[in-house]
């Protein structure tokens, strides 16, 4: 059984994606410990709120350098909706903040289109972009849980694994290697999300380190 650091950094309630993780197969530790990121096999970065106040805390408690050297050592970790944003180099959301870096690339707003709202709350259909291992055994146009106003905008399009049909199109999972983000909440989308989470689970450092 796969030991799952999910990373709190004291801003969104950790429990629905660490009841997630255990249902998939996975035993999941709350922390904000750098030594249980060490000791971990994946990481995961939940979000929900403003990338400013995120990152302040992450810098506050001392994870900034802990979360990047275990990405950069090749430790699976995926962020999950703000999480995945603090993926990107910078934000538009906190006047261009300086985020994780470690995709390159950047959060822009969401722009209206066609009668789409923002924010964009609800199921939407996820598209795959080539091979993309999470979402192996995942029907292409699943419907997955979205709740955002922002979407990161990696530098390189190779990064762009899966892309969403609102306002305009939208980045839904980007991935370099063995670091993943989902603009979705999988821990939310029921099935789909489940089979997401034991891809993930399921994924090596060796896997996806090139």
């Amino acid at each position: 059984m796969k030991r799952v650091a999910i990373i709190d950094y004291q801003l969104c309630n950790l429990d629905s994606i660490a009841r997630a993780v255990e249902a998939c197969g996975g035993q999941s530790v709350k922390t904000n410990a750098p030594a249980d990121l060490e000791t971990a096999d994946l990481l995961i970065l939940p979000g929900v709120g403003h990338f400013g106040a995120a990152m302040d805390n992450l810098e506050a408690l001392g994870l900034v350098d802990a979360i990047r050297g275990q990405a950069e050592a090749g430790k699976p970790l995926m962020g999950i909706c703000l999480g995945m944003q603090m993926l990107a180099q910078r934000s538009a959301e906190a006047d261009g903040r300086m985020g994780l870096g470690l995709i390159p690339g950047e959060v822009v707003r969401l722009k209206e289109h066609a009668g789409e709202r923002v924010p964009h709350m609800g199921w939407n259909a996820v598209d795959p972009v080539g091979e993309e291992p999470l979402l192996n055994g995942v029907a292409p146009g699943a419907d997955f849980y979205f709740v955002h106003s922002y979407h990161f905008v990696p530098e390189n399009a190779a990064h762009v694994a899966a892309t969403t049909p609102y306002c305009g199109r939208f980045n839904a999972i980007v991935r370099d290697g063995a670091v993943m983000g989902t603009q979705f909440h999988p821990e939310k989308s029921q099935t789909v999300g489940f089979a997401l989470l034991r891809n993930f689970l399921g994924i090596e450092p060796k896997a996806l380190a090139a």
